[in-house]
């Protein structure tokens, strides 16, 4: 399961040093190619609590191989793409794949650890893996695409997932009989909940470029806020929704889960900002810039093992609040870097305070957003957590990154507009914790609903 989730949070991360590349060998310029990041983050996204509800219904054994199987072709569509609307499409269908295959993975995980420290040592494990993934996405990007060429960054998970599917077959429980009046599926709320994220992504970054049509950009944000209400209406009407009416009841998991997004906003953000500085403002080519983020990596890996035990002594809101902080700490000191002339190592504190960040705040939020799941409902409960996960990262990304480096506002720094932004999203994350109720309350308030 987590070799699964580190290939796939590199998939995240990969492609972002190779753009440039990418571009020169496609013929594709720079505006085009942010849909190479933002298809993948968004159809993943916007598909989880599908997936995640997949998996519930149909088994998650056999959805866990078919997203994987998904996956890996994807892979290969992509390392092979003749063209760049090939390649477009290659990473729409791994984000897919990885929506299908991540929420059978992570409910596998939980369910095998009782809740107490055994699931906050596992859940500190898969974190663990992800931020690497994440991370070294970074790093392997630019050592793969200064010695192998950009295709292999896709290419190079191939063997790997097959792996997966192969210790999947043998090693995770057959799913247990499925009744037929349980198979249906809300396909509309699906269709309505990808819809929302990728027209919002087409509004913003539409409004940011001078010189166009001034009707896309209001007509695309028109139309995501009409999908997310259409979402609502469809969840309350549908006898089958995708997402059941009991999780938007349970409190703790919503205030979870909203925290969630607000934190992955800010830490995509961060990622993206480490790269543009150490590339665009420092001059360092893919493979220096790469490895200038070594730091972050080994700081995810430390702080990911360490949150679990400290989560037991803190309870789960203090470790989310101490990564909210840690992570406004780190956005703070990019700016001071940005409006300085510092070198690379300057970077270095923000970098080991976003992995700090990542590490409490990522972690103990997975720990809320689970509390009191039961057998029927791990899926979809998994699928939201990682939805509010990817989705909170691509709309942080495209708020914060998009209208700061927007050209119609070059009068500004982008670094400084960019983190302020971030940082509004960070506070706004610490007054959601704060309100998150205590370990016993969200105890209590998983039996009431299993009871109801």
């Amino acid at each position: 399961m987590s070799m699964l989730q580190f290939f796939i949070a590199v998939d995240v991360t990969v492609v972002t040093v190779a753009l440039p590349s990418i571009g020169a060998d496609l013929g594709v310029d720079g505006h085009s190619l942010t849909w190479v990041v933002v298809g993948y983050t968004v159809s993943g996204g916007g598909l989880l609590m599908f997936g995640g509800r997949l998996g519930d219904l149909l088994g998650r054994r056999r959805v866990l191989l078919l997203g994987t199987g998904l996956f890996g072709v994807a892979s290969l569509l992509a390392g092979l793409a003749p063209t760049f609307g090939l390649l477009v499409v290659a990473r729409l269908l791994q984000g897919a794949g990885e929506a299908v295959a991540l929420p059978a993975a992570m409910a596998t995980v939980i369910l095998m650890f009782p809740e107490g420290p055994r699931r906050s040592r596992a859940l500190g494990v898969w974190a663990a893996v992800a931020s690497c993934g994440l991370v070294l996405g970074f790093v392997l990007s630019g050592v793969i695409t200064a010695h192998l060429g950009w295709r292999w960054i896709f290419l190079i998970s191939v063997p790997f997932i097959l792996v997966v599917l192969s210790a999947a077959v043998f090693l995770v429980d057959r799913d247990r009989p499925v009744s037929g009046d349980r198979r249906a599926l809300d396909l509309p709320g699906a269709l309505l909940l990808t819809a929302c994220p990728l027209l919002f992504t087409l509004g913003v970054v539409e409004a940011g470029e001078p010189g166009t049509s001034p009707w896309p950009a209001p007509a695309a944000l028109t139309g995501a806020v009409a999908a997310g209400i259409g979402f609502v209406r469809v969840e309350a009407r549908s006898r089958n929704p995708l997402v059941p009416l009991r999780l938007i009841a349970h409190r703790t998991r919503v205030a979870a889960n909203l925290a969630t997004m607000l934190l992955s906003g800010a830490l995509s953000t961060s990622f993206l900002l480490f790269t543009f500085s150490l590339q665009d403002r420092l001059g360092m080519g893919p493979l220096g810039a790469g490895l200038t983020m070594l730091p972050l990596a080994v700081s995810l890996i430390v702080f990911s093992l360490l949150a679990p035990r400290l989560l037991g002594r803190w309870g789960p809101r203090a470790c989310v609040l101490a990564g909210l902080g840690c992570t406004a700490a780190a956005m703070a000191a990019i700016a001071l870097v940005s409006a300085s002339s510092a070198d690379g190592a300057a970077l270095v504190p923000a970098m080991v305070l976003v992995a700090a960040g990542m590490g409490f705040g990522i972690v103990g939020l997975q720990y809320v957003a689970v509390t009191g799941v039961t057998e029927d409902d791990a899926g979809i409960a998994s699928g939201v957590q990682r939805a509010a996960d990817q989705l909170g990262g691509a709309a942080g990304v495209t708020v914060c990154v998009g209208v700061g480096f927007a050209p119609t506002l070059h009068s500004f720094d982008p670094f400084l507009v960019a983190t302020v932004l971030a940082g509004a999203g960070l506070v706004a994350g610490a007054v959601v914790a704060r309100r998150m109720p205590g370990p016993a309350a969200a105890a209590g308030a998983g039996a009431r609903e299993q009871a109801g």
